[in-house]
């Protein structure tokens, strides 16, 4: 691959469907390659293939959609080399940009500039290793936290974190997996009214977040 280039999968315009920002318009660029292989993922068509396109291809790729909001998600982005390169070159451009990453590579590059959105990854993903803790010093308290729940052990498991750990962020997400018939036995998933009763019951500073996207367009919908 040249100095320049990136592995793109897709890039596309829509709603984002998670965070702070659920709702706003967004131009996604989904990175190829990621180095975990979670039993909830949602977006292993990322993982191999994509084209190879240059910085300014992908900026010029965006620039239609008219959004002020650049996610840059995978995969796992920031193994890619440019990725850090792409992202500060959108943000002297004007864009806000935000990163998806599941916290195992280094974020020091892109923090100061960037919108960190980390997925620390739950027991059930079995991809549960605690590579997040090195990066914990360079988040911000405007970047966000998510937990993925598939499971009522990763409640708990999610919620002895936060004890564990002085998260820097003010904004802790927690994002049910659903039980589905898709993935027998990887993950039982959790329901909607037990998560929110528990999260409740037990006062936890956290946002509960269910997927916009698939509320509008189906679950079968990529995630972003």
């Amino acid at each position: 691959m040249a100095f320049n280039d990136l592995q793109i999968t897709e890039i596309f315009h829509s709603l984002q469907g998670e965070t702070s920002l659920v709702g706003e318009r967004f131009s996604f660029i989904r990175l190829t390659g990621c180095n975990l292989r979670c039993t909830y993922c949602d977006s292993a068509y990322a993982f191999k293939g994509g084209k190879r396109m240059t910085i300014d291809q992908v900026i010029e790729a965006i620039r239609p959609h008219q959004t002020r909001h650049v996610l840059l998600t995978g995969g796992e982005p920031l193994l890619q080399r440019q990725a850090p390169t792409l992202a500060r070159k959108l943000v002297d451009l004007g864009y806000q940009v935000s990163i998806e990453t599941h916290g195992e590579v280094s974020i020091e590059k892109v923090a100061p500039f960037c919108r960190i959105i980390m997925d620390i990854k739950t027991p059930s993903s079995k991809m549960c290793r605690g590579g997040f803790e090195k990066n914990l010093p360079f988040l911000k308290p405007t970047d966000e936290i998510k937990f993925v729940i598939a499971s009522q052990d990763d409640y708990f498991w999610a919620k002895d974190t936060l004890k564990k750990f002085k998260l820097p962020t003010q904004s802790i997400l927690f994002s049910p997996a659903l039980p589905t018939q898709d993935a027998p036995g990887e993950y039982p998933g959790v329901e909607l009214k037990w998560l929110a009763e528990k999260i409740l019951s037990d006062h936890l500073p956290v946002r509960m977040q269910y997927q916009l996207h698939k509320l509008i367009w189906g679950a079968n919908v990529h995630g972003v």
